[in-house]
């Protein structure tokens, strides 16, 4: 028999290396280390991601998903342009990792998946004309109303059209919504409060007269089996509050910061979204870099 050798006995040292690592590697396949971040936003729907004229895209959601990447030691960030119609059957067939596109935390959403612990608060606001007034959703009976199709506004606005009095126009962008308001095809877009203010800001001729108070947050989704990415995600949003990185993109994007006591702000025990499905209320504290 030949005797081993020093080269033989690193060689056989190597070889366990690489077999021990299989299986890690294999365990992350959904969330590899070495690449990008990939992400599903609703590229359009300003001021979370919507294009640079040089074609890059950019907004809130972006920089916020951007900023998470930092943090899990990822190379950046790979958007994945999806209408907010299709975005939740993309993230159950593993098109993206999470969706980073503003998504209200529900009850009915919390049932089919995974969320992570609020970043924003929210609210529907009416984004009108100048000169049109709304004190309440009343003041919408005989009107026509646009929203970006399968919103949470959308979801509104169905359960309360009979109820009210207005019809429905949906359209698969946000901005073609606003845009149908701004030439007089209707009266008022219905979308998360956050979108409306900024519009108005960016937009002469709109105005944000009322805004109906749901007492909702934003949340990242994720699919249900994905605990422990969800977990790591969490904990990286926790970093970015305690360290004012959230709050900085904030007022980069809104023009102001965030109330010091808001979803914005405040870190949240445990894992996800408390009071929902696949809330976690175990006690940890975030490693910060």
């Amino acid at each position: 028999m030949k005797k081993p050798t020093l080269r033989m006995f690193r060689a056989a040292l190597c070889g366990l290396a690489l077999a021990a690592a299989v299986p890690a590697a294999a365990q992350d396949a959904d969330h590899p280390q070495d690449q990008k971040l990939k992400v599903a936003l609703d590229v359009g729907f300003a001021p979370f991601a919507f294009k640079k004229p040089s074609g890059e895209v950019t907004g809130f959601a972006y920089d916020f998903a951007t900023a998470i990447a930092e943090k899990l030691g990822r190379p950046g960030v790979e958007v994945v342009d999806v209408n907010y119609s299709a975005i939740f059957a993309g993230l159950f067939s593993k098109r993206y990792e999470l969706i980073a596109a503003p998504t209200n935390i529900t009850k009915e959403r919390a049932e089919q998946m995974l969320f992570s612990e609020p970043y924003m608060p929210t609210g529907i606001g009416f984004l009108v004309e100048k000169g049109n007034t709304v004190s309440g959703p009343e003041d919408l009976k005989g009107k026509a109303i646009t929203v970006n199709n399968g919103s949470v506004s959308d979801k509104w606005a169905s359960d309360n059209e009979a109820k009210y009095g207005f019809t429905i126009q949906r359209y698969n962008k946000n901005a073609d919504a606003v845009q149908a308001v701004m030439i007089g095809r209707a009266f008022a877009n219905l979308a998360d409060a956050p979108v409306s203010r900024y519009i108005a800001t960016q937009t002469p001729h709109a105005e944000v007269p009322f805004v109906l108070s749901t007492g909702r947050n934003f949340g990242l989704a994720f699919r249900k089996d994905d605990v422990a990415f969800r977990n790591k995600i969490d904990e990286a949003i926790e970093c970015l509050k305690q360290d004012g990185t959230l709050a900085a993109i904030h007022e980069k994007w809104f023009g102001v910061k965030p109330e010091t006591e808001s979803s914005a702000t405040v870190a949240f025990p445990g894992y996800g979204a408390p009071d929902f499905e696949g809330y976690d209320p175990t006690e940890h504290k975030a490693v910060c870099n």
